[in-house]
């Protein structure tokens, strides 16, 4: 084991003793200086999981939170120097953290957080400016999702559970599956719940298709959705660009 795996493993790993030669500014043994490092880069770390997960950690509460926040992180240490990027894997964690089994729901919550995140910190792209245009000339475009785009499919609510626990006064979630679109109308990214339709559409929109086209390949797989809403939302939202 080279000195810096040694030193990175003793970091993650509370219990373990601080790296063989590392020494104090007084050529002593750097124990309690080297427990203060590891110990702020623990709480760091943590506290980005807090900030990039709110709902998460509205869901379970701050100190349940923390605590399996400090789990993920002696796990799985950060392999970008972004701490703002930091937590990619957490969903995932989630699917096999045995004490929050019980909230099948969780692991696609966190995925709607990271989605909101990505979004944020997504490439800027030109929006999809239709002002003006006659609807037949706008109908032959071939948008694409911008980059600041996402959907998530989920099997429960949650684009409801994500209102109910960030929006004052919205409803109890409802039960059963939702699709979201995570789009971002100038700085801030927001979910929007997808109608019928919405999850092909998104699909088809890959630069290939005009707009016509895709919208009657989401009308072909959900015939009960309705395009003037479909296209509405995905303008209004600011999914869609020209860009390359």
């Amino acid at each position: 084991m080279t000195p810096q795996t040694a030193f990175a493993t003793a970091l993650m790993d509370p219990a373990a003793a601080p790296p063989e030669g590392l020494e104090n500014p007084h050529g002593g043994p750097a124990g309690r200086r080297f427990d203060v490092y590891r110990n702020n880069v623990a709480a760091s770390l943590i506290a980005a999981l807090e900030t990039g997960f709110p709902t998460v950690r509205a869901l379970v509460g701050a100190e349940f939170f923390r605590a399996m926040a400090g789990v993920f992180c002696r796990a799985n240490p950060p392999k970008d120097p972004r701490l703002a990027l930091y937590g990619t894997t957490f969903p995932g964690f989630l699917t096999r953290f045995a004490p929050v089994a019980h909230l099948p729901y969780l692991p696609d919550v966190a995925r709607l957080d990271l989605g909101l995140r990505q979004s944020y910190h997504a490439a800027d792209a030109a929006p999809f400016d239709t002002r003006g245009m006659d609807p037949a000339a706008v109908m032959a475009l071939r948008p694409r999702l911008a980059p600041a785009t996402l959907v998530l499919s989920s099997r429960f609510a949650v684009h409801g559970i994500w209102r109910y626990n960030t929006v004052a006064g919205a409803e109890k979630p409802p039960h059963g599956p939702q699709d979201v679109l995570i789009a971002r109308h100038g700085f801030d990214p927001a979910p929007q719940l997808l109608p019928p339709g919405g999850l092909p559409l998104a699909r088809a929109l890959k630069g290939r298709l005009t707009l016509a086209e895709a919208l009657t390949c989401a009308m072909a797989e959900t015939p009960e959705a309705d395009p003037t809403a479909l296209l509405t939302l995905f303008l209004t939202a600011g999914a869609l660009t020209l860009d390359p």
